[in-house]
C-alpha cells in the first residue's frame, strides 16, 4: 500500500491556500509542531519546487528510489489541494505516532483532475532519549487510494482500528464565538505567561418547571473563557449552549447604586445606599462556577486590599442564570463589611 501512496503524491504540487497558485507566489510553510502541520509543510516545499525540503519531510523510507527520480514526479503537474481530517495518535516504544487522513485533489496542466484519499502515518520520537542529529517529526509510510467520491467528501473518516474522537460542537461553536467577539479585546496569553488553554467546560442537567417524572433531563452546557488579568482583577466571559438555542453568551444582572458618603467623602462613612436600576455586565471579574450549587460567583474588588467591593451570585434555573444576590461594600475603611443590596435567594 505504501507504493501507491508514493505514486500518487509524485505528480503533486500544492497550494496552501486551496486555490492554484504558482510557485513564485506560493506561501513558505515548514511548521513540524504536529503531524497535519508536517503534511501541509510538504506540499508547500513542492509547490514551491523546494524540493530537496520536500524530501526531508520523509523518513528513511523515501517516497521514490531516489531524488531525482522524486523531482522529475513532477514533471506536468500544476496544482494540487489537500484536505486533512480528524488525526489520531498511539505511542509505542518511545514514539508518538500519528494517523492523519487526507483527500487530495490533483490537476494536471491538461486541466485534466483526480482525487486520491488515504492516511499518513508520521512519527515523533521522543526528544528526551535521542542524540544529535535531532529528527524531528516526521512521515513514516501511508497510504492513498482513487477516491470515488467528490474532493469535498473524500476525506477518510478515520485512520487504523477505529474512528478518532468527535470533534465537541458546542465547545467549537462557543471558541469561535469568543474568538470573534474577545479575539482582540482579550489577553492572548494567560497571567502565568503561559498560552493560552481551553474554557472550563460543565454540563448541567435538568428538569423544566412542571416537566413529568418522567419525561428526560435536558441538558444545557457552560463555558468559561478567561479574558484579561489586571493589578487584582481577573475577568472571563461565559457561554452557554443548549440543543434549541445554540450558543449564546450570557449577560450578567448587576444593580445600579446611588450611594452617599458622609461629607461626600467615599473615605467616609457610607450613609445611605439605594438601588436605581439594573444594568448588564458581558464580564464577570473574579468569578468561578460552583457545580454543587450550580452558581456563579464574582467579587470585583474596587481596590487592591478588598475592603471595597461588589460581589454577585446567579444561579442556574430552568436552563439559565439569574441573579439571587448581590453585596456591596462600598466603605473604604479597611474592613470587609459587605451589604446585601439584592436578595432573591428565597424565591422558588
Amino acid at each position: 500500500m505504501r507504493s501507491a501512496l508514493f505514486a500518487a503524491t509524485a505528480f503533486f504540487s500544492f497550494t496552501v491556500s486551496g486555490q492554484p497558485v504558482l510557485a513564485a507566489d506560493a506561501p513558505y510553510v515548514d511548521d513540524r509542531s504536529d503531524a497535519e502541520a508536517v503534511i501541509r509543510s510538504l506540499y508547500s516545499a513542492i509547490n514551491r519546487q523546494e524540493f530537496a525540503r520536500a524530501w526531508d519531510y520523509f523518513g528513511d523510507t523515501k517516497p521514490a528510489k531516489d531524488f531525482d527520480a522524486f523531482v522529475k514526479g513532477y514533471d506536468g503537474t500544476n496544482a494540487v489541494e489537500v484536505k486533512t481530517g480528524a488525526v489520531s495518535e498511539d505511542g509505542a516504544a518511545g514514539s508518538i505516532y500519528y494517523s492523519v487522513p487526507v483527500a487530495i485533489r490533483a490537476t494536471a496542466k491538461d486541466g485534466s483532475e483526480n482525487v486520491f484519499a488515504g492516511c499518513y502515518t508520521l512519527r515523533q520520537v521522543n526528544a528526551s532519549i535521542q542524540e544529535p542529529p535531532f529528527r524531528p517529526i516526521f512521515i513514516d509510510k501511508g497510504a492513498l487510494k482513487s477516491a470515488k467520491a467528490d474532493f469535498d467528501n473524500a476525506v477518510p473518516e478515520s485512520c487504523g482500528d477505529g474512528p478518532p474522537p468527535k470533534k465537541d460542537a458546542a465547545l467549537e461553536q462557543a471558541k469561535e464565538a469568543f474568538a470573534a467577539t474577545y479575539g482582540e479585546q482579550c489577553d492572548k496569553e494567560m497571567p502565568g505567561g503561559e498560552p493560552l488553554g481551553e474554557p472550563d467546560a460543565y454540563s448541567l442537567r435538568y428538569k423544566d418547571a412542571g416537566a413529568e417524572a418522567d419525561e428526560p433531563e435536558r441538558e444545557t452546557r457552560l463555558f468559561r473563557f478567561f479574558c484579561s488579568m489586571a493589578a487584582y482583577n481577573e475577568s472571563a466571559v461565559y457561554y452557554i449552549y443548549d440543543e434549541v438555542s445554540g450558543v449564546r453568551q450570557l449577560q450578567f444582572a448587576s444593580p445600579e447604586l446611588d450611594i452617599h458618603y458622609e461629607n461626600n467623602d467615599s473615605e467616609g462613612k457610607v450613609e445611605a445606599m439605594n438601588v436605581t436600576g439594573f444594568q448588564t455586565d458581558d464580564q464577570l471579574v473574579n468569578s468561578e462556577f460552583d457545580d454543587a450549587t450550580k452558581t456563579i460567583s464574582s467579587l470585583n474588588k474596587w481596590r487592591g486590599v478588598g475592603d471595597a467591593s461588589s460581589a454577585g451570585t446567579y444561579l442556574f434555573r430552568n436552563g439559565n442564570f439569574s441573579l439571587v444576590q448581590y453585596d456591596v461594600d462600598a466603605s473604604y475603611d479597611g474592613e470587609i463589611n459587605p451589604q446585601t443590596v439584592v436578595d432573591y435567594n428565597t424565591a422558588p
